[in-house]
């Protein structure tokens, strides 16, 4: 029963990043070395808007999907409040059961527009899977998943300056029990937090009034995640976000943002056998005891020590950053044309894809879609469609007055 959970909590693990089981076969094993972490689904971009431009979102104008990229921007919000439901069937190229669906939105509170709440529920289901039984006779069925569910609270601190936190609860269900089986594993849980800065003006170019924006999103700062009582510790993908945007006019009605994010994860690498000469009892002992000392480290400490623990040193660590680089065009707020590129190093994981997207908005809602093309025809992630359907309170009101009268 012990086999079997080891090999769904790596199933799981590596469906849900959906990256490292797919690198190029001329990638050497000894350069091969992705980051690890539990509970990778929270590292999958939840709405359409996002994934279109490459998986990015640090600092474009907010909507109801900013939870996730960077909270702080909902202070920043135009309208009163909005609500975003996002539905992304996931690694369809491999299996037609796993999707991600994601809740999110926001409120402003008080009278002077500077300051919101926000919630979000983010499900990933890794679909169904068939036991054995040490008979090999058929066992159960399962749905293994993983959830979280948070709350933010965001503010301007000046006319062009806004910060928010997240409190989050996490919830990975990859364990079950059977007959034979004298120990039942369980679901593991974690509690994280986030903490983000959104700064936003507007420069004139020329004649035109265009607009800048920059931010960051520290996310996941929290416990580890611990797998069967403890006996698979894994830090939670802290990630660090920073991003920038600008927005100028082509014509009445017409403008175009240009998008960049960072990403690297906060997360110290897991020490690899082959690193050590495990043919000598020396060698043996100096990989079980990296191996320990990286299983005991705390999350704090290992959010510093992921800034210098690459054998290669700065140039190592470069290699741990995830690029985006996306373009929004918008016509009168209505009608919304996207495309970008996301760009993983080949030692690191090696995921690199396009993605196109529109969208349509209308007074109360506005849906928008995406497509990922992937840049290896043997990648999972190939052909992935996200949809978004979002709700606009303020719009909604309108409408409900312009029906009372």
């Amino acid at each position: 029963m012990k086999s079997y959970f080891r090999y769904l909590l790596t199933a799981a693990l590596t469906i849900a990043a959906g990256s490292a089981a797919f690198a190029e076969d001329d990638i050497k094993d000894t350069e091969f070395n992705p980051i690890t972490t539990g509970v990778t689904s929270l590292s999958i971009a939840p709405d359409a808007r996002g994934a279109s431009m490459g998986d990015l979102g640090a600092a474009t104008d907010p909507d109801a999907n900013s939870q996730f990229w960077n909270p702080s921007k909902y202070a920043f919000a135009y309208s009163s409040g909005a609500v975003s439901l996002s539905y992304t069937p996931w690694l369809r190229k491999l299996v037609n059961d796993i999707f991600l669906a994601n809740l999110s939105g926001y409120f402003k509170l008080g009278s002077g527009d500077n300051q919101a709440l926000s919630a979000s529920l983010r499900y990933f289901s890794l679909g169904e899977v068939t036991t054995s039984t040490q008979d090999n006779d058929a066992g159960q069925s399962l749905n293994p998943y993983e959830l979280s569910i948070d709350v933010g609270y965001s503010r301007k601190l000046s006319e062009k300056f806004s910060m928010g936190v997240v409190l989050r609860y996490i919830y990975s269900d990859l364990g079950f029990s059977t007959s034979y089986s004298g120990d039942a594993i369980t679901g593991a849980s974690a509690f994280s937090a986030d903490i983000s800065g959104y700064y936003q003006t507007y420069p004139v170019i020329g004649r035109s009034e265009c607009q800048w924006a920059w931010g960051f999103n520290i996310s996941n700062i929290g416990t580890k995640v611990s797998y069967d009582n403890g006996a698979y510790p894994a830090f939670l993908p802290t990630n660090l976000r920073l991003g920038t945007s600008f927005t100028f006019p082509l014509a009445d009605y017409h403008t175009l943002a240009i998008n960049l994010d960072a990403n690297k994860l906060l997360v110290p690498a897991r020490p690899r056998e082959q690193d050590y000469d495990t043919s000598t009892a020396e060698g043996q002992r100096e990989y079980n005891d990296a191996l320990q000392k990286w299983e005991d480290m705390s999350p704090i400490t290992g959010i510093f020590k992921s800034f210098s623990d690459a054998p290669g040193g700065a140039k190592e660590e470069f290699k741990e950053i995830t690029w985006s680089l996306g373009a929004e065009y918008s016509y009168n707020q209505q009608f919304f044309l996207r495309a970008g590129y996301f760009y993983e190093n080949a030692m690191k994981g090696n995921r690199q894809y396009f993605g196109i997207g529109a969208g349509f908005s209308l007074n109360v809602v506005r849906l928008d879609a995406s497509y990922m093309l992937a840049t290896a025809q043997t990648s999972p992630l190939d052909q992935t469609l996200r949809f978004s359907l979002t709700f606009d309170m303020d719009g909604l009101r309108d409408l409900l007055g312009k029906r009372k009268h």
